[in-house]
């Protein structure tokens, strides 16, 4: 038999009172659960002081751990110093934030986490050289109950809490989607494409090829463009232009090029000037947006390259790794979306953000608006002209 309990009038009331306060008090911290968005960033940076109270709660550093500088110049150009105004802007101490290049060493990259915790850091945003070498970071900060964000790259096969990047598949449809542009601008008769890559080492090339891939297929499928072959892939530019000489040697017919980053892009165009191919004539693609690449662009020799603003990426991690660093679950706004662990066949919450095509068209309501190129360095030698045609500098 069940026994009864009486409740008093005035318990009740109590209790009524006391259930009453707990909702205002869930209703207060679902509030502030909502928190900032992944649409909120800007070029003021402003969205990070929302989080000072976030900051405030956080024990332990913040490790990011950048893969190199050979691959690409953004890590110390952009994602370095936009990082860094990111967390200050939150009013994280510069004491609390470790920020480190692995300069392209797993066996260095690895070392920067082990002591990255040693030194007390509670979170790692890691930029991984190749999912092995990331795997193994984030084997050795799990085992000691530090949360890491990959950043920019994907871990294949890693135990990351989080991935932070643009959508990569979307940058690939962009350079193909470019290309396909481009062919038609420039009047290119009978497209014979040679399809470049990125080092198939790295998750995210993987993804831009399937991205330029999932638009140029049905194109050669049906014969509208030759597919003149697509070797092995990297983000060295001398071995991309091995690469490329290799090829053109052995295909005389090929007339464009998808390459993946403008670095290898420029490789290629190197190339191509030493055969007095003139612009407008042979079409490469490109991201990043590297000055190199923008005045490829404006002098007629790449079609255009995709544009990723840093300064979002870098502000969404930071936002990211101060909830984890405060023990709070990220809010649902701010994870706008899933990445596959092809390897794992386990989908991993993600913050992705939308990449933009450049093109000499664009340039100047683009990079050249938001301050990502120095328009003193860009507008330089032969890009000079180009710039004036395009509306930028004097």
């Amino acid at each position: 038999m069940t026994k009864r309990t009486h409740i008093s009038p005035a318990s009740a009331l109590i209790r009524l009172a006391g259930t009453s306060a707990i909702a205002l008090g869930l209703c207060g911290m679902a509030a502030q659960a909502e928190g900032v968005s992944a649409s909120d960033f800007g070029a003021d940076f402003a969205a990070m002081a929302k989080l000072k109270d976030v900051t405030a709660k956080g024990k332990g550093k913040i490790g990011v751990l950048l893969p190199d500088t050979a691959s690409s110049a953004r890590y110390t150009s952009f994602d370095e110093p936009y990082l860094k105004k990111a967390f200050e802007m939150a009013d994280l101490s510069s004491d609390d934030l470790i920020i480190s290049n692995a300069q392209g060493s797993e066996a260095d990259q690895l070392t920067q986490a082990q002591t990255d915790i040693s030194q007390g850091a509670t979170v790692l945003l890691l930029d991984p050289i190749s999912s092995g070498g990331g795997a193994a970071v984030e084997q050795y900060a799990k085992e000691r109950g530090v949360a890491v964000i990959d950043y920019d790259r994907l871990t294949v096969g890693g135990s990351r809490d989080y991935y932070i990047s643009f959508d990569n598949v979307s940058v690939g449809k962009l350079i193909g989607q470019g290309m396909e542009e481009c062919l038609a601008d420039w009047k290119i008769a009978n497209p014979d494409i040679l399809v470049m890559a990125g080092s198939p080492d790295d998750n995210n090339a993987t993804l831009f090829k399937q991205g330029y891939m999932d638009v140029l297929k049905p194109k050669f499928d049906d014969g509208t463009y030759k597919n003149a072959g697509e070797p092995a892939g990297t983000w060295d530019p001398s071995v991309a232009r091995t690469t490329f000489e290799q090829q053109f040697t052995a295909h005389e017919n090929i007339n464009a090029v998808v390459t993946p980053n403008d670095d290898n892009a420029n490789a290629v165009i190197s190339y191509l000037k030493t055969l007095k191919v003139p612009p407008k004539s042979f079409p490469t693609t490109g991201q990043d947006a590297t000055v190199t690449g923008l005045q490829n662009i404006l002098t007629g020799y790449q079609c255009g390259t995709v544009y990723k603003p840093i300064y979002l990426e870098a502000q969404a991690a930071a936002a990211l790794a101060l909830y984890l660093r405060a023990g709070e679950t990220p809010p649902a706004s701010l994870i706008n979306g899933k990445t596959m662990d092809s390897a794992q066949n386990k989908e991993v919450p993600s913050i992705l953000m939308v990449p933009i095509w450049v093109t000499a068209k664009n340039l100047a309501d683009t990079v050249v608006k938001d301050n990502f190129v120095d328009v003193a360095k860009l507008c330089t030698g032969g890009a000079a002209d180009a710039c004036k045609a395009a509306g930028i500098g004097n």
